[in-house]
């Protein structure tokens, strides 16, 4: 059955505009707590951001993989490999963009591994993996294992995938297996990819898009894809929705119930957070096809996130180049208590300048508005191409 669902294109819009708010606020400082990532267990609504964008990709996967089988093995392992590659390559093109950096005043070329050592010994390098790796080898994987697996055979995989991380967190590490130093897929990325190639934002080597990690969030492109191949298969019935609305409540419960023994973790992407944020996506699709496929409630706000999903990859990319583009750009800022000139971006700038001033006694207001700002920016963007039909596509 041949539909079109228009809700899923939203969804996905929707899943991208998100990302590109939570990961651009003025301030990394001054965040409200739902546009932040929970510490380390737990899981706030920017934690859903990311999964809820695998699950989309696997909706896709679901409308695309008839066409790429049916034109043959070749064909199909041709798309799957040069789409994976092209992501991935341009997530750690994305991580070394622009390529240079300021040391003591000058421009210096940001080589693989960078020879300057900081105060704590630790050598900088270009970081590895990242949000558009691990889409890349979700993709891939997940494509992969539906091909071959098809329904019946990628669910048990899943099933299989999830119990086999969970007893390798236990197996890892027993007396500590879920904590930031005990979890042990950062002794397998540290020796695979080495210190100055990891992310540090947690105060040591550790890598939220890591190898180990990527396991379970392979899973939640596949039941992605099982979603999207059953809205295909039943279409747009009654029967459809109250079936993704009682298979959403069930697998967001099923998450909240292993939680108890194997914490929601976005950080180390735990198998009952991969169940419980499915959960949460299947009970947020279906809401967003009701309104929309059976009671045709859309216009301003649906055309919002909607141009955002044409150019999903791009626009994302966009998001990223910019403020890293505008780093190399400097304007003189205050005088440090050092002595020392610091200096702004014209981003950071209009944070300070602009943004900031609108509410001085609540710096996380002046933090919202730069961000919404920059979603605003993001969306003309992605308007102008959809109204110029220009589709840039992976």
């Amino acid at each position: 059955m041949n539909q079109r669902f228009y809700s899923l294109d939203v969804f996905r819009g929707a899943t991208v505009a998100l990302m590109i708010l939570v990961n651009n606020p003025g301030n990394w400082g001054h965040i409200y707590y739902p546009l932040d990532h929970a510490e380390w267990h737990g899981c706030t609504p920017t934690d859903l951001v990311f999964p809820f964008f695998l699950f989309a990709v696997g909706n896709a996967m679901a409308f695309v993989m008839p066409k790429l089988e049916a034109a043959g093995e070749a064909f199909f392992w041709k798309k799957v490999i040069k789409r994976s590659l092209l992501i991935f390559v341009i997530g750690l093109l994305l991580n070394w963009f622009p390529f240079f950096f300021y040391e003591n005043d000058h421009l210096v070329l940001k080589t693989w591994t960078h020879a300057s050592i900081n105060a704590k010994g630790e050598i900088f390098g270009v970081r590895i993996f990242g949000v558009l790796q691990r889409i890349a080898l979700c993709y891939f994987f997940g494509s992969v294992l539906v091909h071959y697996l098809k329904v019946r055979g990628a669910f048990i995989a899943s099933a299989v995938i999830l119990l086999g991380y969970w007893f390798l967190c236990l197996a890892g590490n027993i007396t500590d297996p879920f904590s930031l130093k005990g979890w042990f897929g950062s002794s397998i990325d540290l020796a695979i990819m080495g210190d100055a190639h990891m992310y540090h934002g947690e105060g040591i080597a550790f890598d939220p898009e890591g190898i180990m990690s990527t396991f379970a969030a392979i899973v939640q492109v596949i039941f992605g894809y099982l979603i999207g191949n059953y809205i295909l298969q039943k279409g747009k019935t009654q029967e459809m929705l109250n079936a993704l609305f009682v298979t959403g409540c069930i697998l967001m419960l099923t998450g909240m119930a292993w939680n108890m023994v194997f914490p929601l973790n976005k950080k180390i992407w735990s198998s009952s957070y991969t169940i419980y944020t499915t959960g949460l996506a299947v009970l947020v699709l279906s809401v967003m096809m009701y309104l929309i496929e059976f009671k045709n409630v859309k216009g301003a706000w649906s055309k919002f996130f909607d141009v955002f999903g044409k150019n999903a990859l791009f626009i994302f990319v966009l998001s990223g180049v910019l403020p890293r583009l505008m780093g190399l750009i400097r304007i003189k800022g205050a005088i440090l208590p050092n002595g020392k000139q610091s200096y702004l971006t014209p981003f950071s700038w209009f944070y300070e300048h602009v943004c900031k001033l609108i509410l001085p006694a609540e710096p996380r207001f002046g933090s919202l508005i730069y961000a919404l700002c920059f979603i605003a920016m993001m969306w003309f963007f992605a308007w102008a191409l959809d109204k110029k039909k220009i589709y840039i596509k992976v």
